[in-house]
């Protein structure tokens, strides 16, 4: 593979990942102005989005095996002309069942990116370099969290209607497919195995795989659950305006992507088990602290301080549980992906109902619960964890 092709694949990559975290991130910001379009309760429209979720979730669960069928080309190709019929679909019908269908067209097209630059980055990176990439690609979901919800605010305060904003989501895809069209993508499954692209062998996944994959979903559900309702938390709480909010939940996921450029140099020097263990830990005291304080100016700090520590977590997650197995295989990091779209499509599932009994706080002090959960079990894997060993055997093989 030659190296013009490899950095398009890579930036292909990125962008399906900015492409995900864009989808994601608008959810809270765009969920009160839907609701008014449809004229029903904003608890009931909350349950509407978990069809976005699904979507993802069903994306994940079988494009690992899909990719082995249907080339990642291909697929990118067709999710690209999905994706423009979706937005022409929520621009033009104002039907509550059309919506709920186009996001669970939207789901399955972020889940389609999710798995497809998970399983590039696999290909084309080994060892350190993978771990590294890996945040780095992440970086990109942060930074399109971090700008899609201030363009929102920006959008919904110039009383621009709300589907516009999914009309600039499609924009990651448009790059996507432009990026596409002259690349060459590798084989994967048999027919690799057959050209040689890759051994075939089998993988055996340990207890610390599966623990892992529950921390994953835990923080994926905890973040959602989190960022989804900061929103209408500040807005109801400490009476900011729509284009305040944005700029909260804007910070959160700056301080996020600032965290993974820097995390992706502190491991190369850091026990990565180690770096979970403190970040977790800290992630929980800084929710805390944002869930409890009453001072408005002190939101802005506590959130860049959240994102920050939290940023290399489920990045982490994913690469400590590939450093269980000598040679990780797209499978496994899907795998891992897919526990934390479980937690991503429980968001609403877990969240709505505690909502509506108790209030927006109520569910960031779930989202706190849920974190602590990732802190535990993080303490846990440090008994089952192979990855030491691995890289030991490793070490010595070289």
């Amino acid at each position: 593979m030659n190296n013009l092709n490899k950095i398009r694949l890579t930036w292909i990559s990125y962008l399906c990942f900015a492409l995900t975290g864009a989808t994601v991130a608008v959810t809270g910001m765009v969920m009160a102005p839907v609701a008014q379009f449809f004229d029903i309760p904003l608890s009931s429209m909350s349950n509407t989005f978990t069809f976005l979720n699904v979507g993802i979730l069903i994306a994940l669960i079988f494009n690992a095996w899909l990719m082995e069928l249907i080339s990642i080309k291909r697929q990118l190709v067709f999710s690209f002309v999905l994706m423009v019929l979706c937005v022409l679909g929520l621009m033009f019908s104002h039907s509550l069942v059309m919506f709920s269908a186009c996001m669970f067209i939207l789901g399955i097209l972020a889940g389609i990116a999710t798995s497809v630059a998970a399983t590039l980055i696999t290909c084309l990176y080994d060892g350190t370099k993978r771990g590294a990439q890996m945040l780095f690609t992440d970086s990109f979901f942060s930074m399109a969290s971090m700008i899609l919800p201030v363009v929102t605010g920006f959008m919904l305060g110039k009383h621009i209607p709300w589907y516009w904003v999914y009309a600039v989501i499609g924009l990651f895809f448009v790059a996507i497919f432009l990026l596409t069209i002259p690349s060459d993508f590798p084989e994967l499954g048999n027919k690799a195995a057959a050209k040689g692209e890759q051994p075939a062998h089998k993988e055996k996944w340990n207890l610390a795989v599966y623990i892992l994959g529950l921390a994953a979903m835990f923080y994926i559900l905890g973040q959602l659950v989190f960022i989804s309702w900061v929103p209408q938390y500040v807005e109801q709480t400490f009476k900011l305006s729509v284009e305040q909010a944005g700029t909260v939940v804007g910070r959160f996921w700056m301080s996020y992507m600032i965290g993974m450029w820097i995390f992706s140099l502190v491991l190369r020097y850091t026990d990565l088990h180690k770096l979970l263990v403190g970040l977790s830990l800290l992630s929980v005291v800084f929710m805390f602290m944002f869930n409890h304080t009453a001072q408005a100016g002190h939101l802005g700090y506590l959130i860049f301080a959240l994102g920050f520590v939290s940023s290399a977590i489920y990045t982490s997650l994913i690469t400590l549980a590939s450093q269980q197995i000598k040679t990780a295989s797209p499978k496994l990091i899907n795998g891992i992906l897919t526990c934390g779209t479980v937690g991503c499509m429980l968001t609403f599932v877990v969240s709505s109902p505690v909502v509506k009994m108790f209030g927006p706080h109520s569910a960031l002090v779930v989202a706190n619960g849920l974190y602590a959960a990732v802190f535990v079990i993080c303490v846990a894997v440090g008994f089952c964890s192979k990855h030491k060993q691995n890289a030991r055997e490793l070490a010595a093989a070289q």
